[in-house]
């Protein structure tokens, strides 16, 4: 009699694949890998934010204890100037530094300390030129990068001028620090014939291989990169990880000795770009009803001093502006500010929470004009199907927020409580509750269509064990459980036997960064394109041994099952192997349908969209400006969830960071240029004990998506934005302190904005 079958991973929940690993600290990153001969580099920094370097003496350092080199721009044997994009970021100054932080030189050392000592030893003579430092000074001085790009449907002025209802205002949304566990880290170690082994904590290994090539004047074939994992990237690993490893790969080829670059907590906040803050200005047209009619919105960024990704950034800052909400007549324009500061790059978002904001604003301000509940205003203008296209031209074809909307008002009882909050402000002097619910659209894909491709490759061992290779990058989002699970859905085998190997760019080349919320859905699809070659190579085989054809035979359980008999995994493994059969196969994926025209402003930047929403309540004192959240309930589409646990706690994180930026996390500057805040001393981030004792996450039953991976949606960005339902609850609360007009809440929403907007409110100055 045979065995019960055991049912695919793939949709069941299941532990993160090093769960043991982080929290036994078993599990390995590039800091803790043991390396012979390991030299140090530790950066010379700039203590000015725009000034030319007249002279550098590095005879002190030289002659440090312990010190092997100390090398400058002009010892770059490539091309010191690299980015992501446009190759217009020097990662060390050359003639000129560009803000505080930047690195002028890299002393490379037998230890961290004597490379850090012997850095201070470095004397430099200063032209200290004038430097722009806020956004408003650059557009002063028409200082931008890139180009203007505008989406605009309709007669928007018209529109706007009547407009029984037109309200205007203004949103400066903040930056944020990415405050991953692990700071960057890279070691690069000489190779045979001149080549170079890259172990950087990037999430792009690929662009970290071209750059450190570029660097050094190598092809890409003399340069490996391989990415252990990461402890946390949420963007801030996917372009600005390149100059951490072309500093270690310049102190590498300068010795030829290994070499890393290891960046402390302080150096990392100073020295990395942080999420883009934005000043945006809108006018907002709506009917009696709630309809919002006509929408005019401006858009600029701080993108710091290099281009990095920052017009990608505002690019997807611009497609979000509707965010679930249909506007029939629109114009929106966007610049990225060129200023003195670090250069800000990728956050878990990319630019959606900033735009997002602009237009929950309007609806805030509309609802409050017309004494209506927020809810409904939103509910009144979602995209409806078959009906409503995006600003940027593309079709809306399953519009699932009416839905989420209906479901989550009911499941978190949204009316009940609202009635109760209302009662309790009425007796309550001087604290307050509030309740809002936030919805999202989010579109998924990289925007620069050829991004939107990945390569796998998978290899079955003759005892029926599995290696998978990808291009993605495992940075503690369950990446890699996901793909674990895939394999055993296709080859019909149990986690156990299948391990993901560390990605490295020998192995799987020419990878897109793991970014964009697309990790699943690429690399995912790739892996399985990969396996499915191999059950099909595997069926013929097992079709010979158990007497039917290839289509009868089934995998599963680690068993392969014929009409009338069974063999295991493994012995097929061995007879595929005997019969001359290839147990390695490549995969890939590519894709479908993606392409946008930024000067006309239409196409089709997504394949499809991730919705949710989220019902948030909070507590305010009104004595402190202190808050706390009492409850979140979240409904979000994730499609057919490949792993239902590593989703739910996306989500839950995803969230939380989103409370971070726009509550409690706050970056602050020296008024001549230099970042404050360097650790969390001075930057607060959330913690387990802000987090709500009600905090109830729910995923979109009955939602597979047609065309992705499993049926499935990605995750790991879209519910960040379910926390501007916070802001929405905390204008609640204020609202509920006598007072006339609309509340007046700056960002981020910290106990000192937050006291201020309820002093407003109270008429106090």
């Amino acid at each position: 009699m045979s065995a019960p079958r055991l049912p695919s991973p793939l949709h069941q929940s299941a532990p993160h694949e090093s769960a043991v690993g982080h929290v036994t600290g078993a599990a390995r990153y590039a800091d803790d890998l043991p390396i012979a001969g390991l030299l140090h580099g530790y950066p010379v920094l700039s203590p000015h934010a725009h000034a030319r370097i007249v002279a550098m003496d590095l005879a002190a350092a030289r002659g440090s204890a312990g010190v092997h080199a100390v090398l400058t721009a002009s010892d770059v044997p490539g091309d010191v100037w690299i980015g992501p994009i446009f190759h217009d970021e020097a990662f060390l100054a050359a003639g000129e530094a560009h803000y505080v932080g930047h690195p002028l030189a890299v002393v490379v050392a037998t230890t961290r300390e004597e490379a850090r000592v012997a850095a201070g030893r470095v004397a430099v003579t200063w032209e200290v030129l004038p430097a722009v430092l806020t956004v408003e000074q650059a557009v002063a001085a028409d200082q931008f990068l890139g180009t203007p790009h505008v989406i605009a449907r309709g007669d928007v002025t018209t529109a706007l001028a009547e407009a029984p209802l037109q309200l205007s205002g203004t949103a400066s949304t903040p930056g944020q620090d990415h405050f991953y566990l692990e700071t960057h880290c890279a070691v690069v170690i000489p190779e045979e014939a001149g080549a170079m082994r890259v172990i950087s904590s990037t999430q792009h290994p690929t662009e970290v291989q071209k750059l450190v090539a570029v660097a050094l004047g190598l092809g890409a074939h003399q340069v490996t990169c391989e990415a252990p994992r990461m402890g946390g990237g949420f963007g801030g690993k996917e372009s600005q990880a390149s100059n951490v490893a072309c500093l270690a790969a310049l102190g590498a080829w300068a010795t030829g000795r290994p070499t890393k670059v290891w960046f402390d907590r302080g150096q990392d906040m100073g020295i990395t770009g942080k999420r883009h803050p934005f000043f945006s200005t809108w006018k907002a047209g709506f009917d009696e009803t709630g309809r919002l009619l006509a929408l005019e919105a401006s858009l600029v960024s701080d993108g710091g001093f290099s281009a990095d990704l920052s017009s990608a950034i505002l690019d997807r800052a611009l497609f979000h502006l509707d965010n679930a909400y249909f506007v029939p007549a629109l114009r929106f324009m966007g610049r990225v500010a060129r200023t003195n500061r670090p250069s800000n790059t990728a956050f878990r978002g990319f630019g959606g929470p900033q735009g997002m904001v602009v237009v929950e604003l309007a609806i805030e301000a509309a609802a409050t004009a017309l004494g209506m509940d927020p809810a409904a205003v939103r509910r009144r203008n979602y995209y409806r199907p078959g009906r409503d296209v995006t600003p940027y031209g593309q079709e809306v074809p399953d519009p699932r927020i009416e839905a989420i909307h209906d479901r989550l008002i009911t499941s978190a009882a949204y009316p009940e409580r609202r009635a109760e909050i209302e009662a309790f402000n009425a007796r309550s002097r001087w604290v307050k509750r509030g309740l809002a619910l936030q919805p999202i659209k989010f579109g998924i894909s990289f925007t620069n269509a050829p991004l939107n491709q990945a390569g796998a490759l998978v290899h079955v061992y003759t005892d029926g064990t599995v290696l998978v290779n990808h291009g993605g990058t495992e940075m503690g989002q369950g990446l890699h459980t996901k793909v674990i699970a895939v394999a055993c859905d296709a080859l019909g085998v149990t986690p156990g036997r299948v391990r993901v190997s560390t990605t490295c760019t020998d192995k799987v080349p020419n990878t897109s960064a793991t970014a964009a919320s697309c990790g699943s859905d690429l690399n995912g699809a790739a892996v399985r394109a990969a396996c499915d070659t191999l059950r099909g190579r595997l069926a013929e085989i097992a079709a010979g041994k158990l007497g039917c054809v290839p289509e009868a035979i089934q995998f599963g359980g680690d068993t392969v099952t014929g009409p009338d008999a069974e063999m295991s995994f493994a012995d097929l493994a061995k007879a595929a192997w005997l019969a001359q059969i290839s147990l390695s196969s490549t995969g890939y994926y590519r894709t479908p349908g993606i392409g946008y025209d930024r000067g006309k402003g239409q196409g089709t930047p997504f394949h499809y969209y991730a919705w949710g929403a989220s019902v948030v309540e909070v507590e305010l004192n009104g004595l402190t400006g202190e808050h706390r959240l009492l409850a979140v309930d979240i409904l979000q589409d994730v499609g057919d969830s490949l792993v239902p646990s590593i989703d739910i706690g996306q989500v839950e994180g995803a969230f939380a960071q989103g409370w971070g930026w726009l509550t409690i996390e706050e970056v602050l500057f020296h008024p001549t240029g230099g970042v404050l805040t360097r650790g969390p001393s001075t930057y607060k981030v959330p913690t387990a004990g802000d987090m709500p004792r009600h905090f109830q996450v729910e995923l979109l039953p009955h939602a597979a998506q047609p065309g992705t991976i499993g049926g499935s949606k990605a995750v790991g960005e879209p519910p960040l934005m379910l926390a501007i339902g916070v802001v929405g609850a905390l204008r609640h609360a204020i609202a509920g302190f006598p007072g006339e007009g609309p509340v007046e809440l700056a960002l981020p929403a910290h106990p000192e904005n937050a006291l201020r907007a309820v002093q407003r409110r109270r008429g106090v100055n």
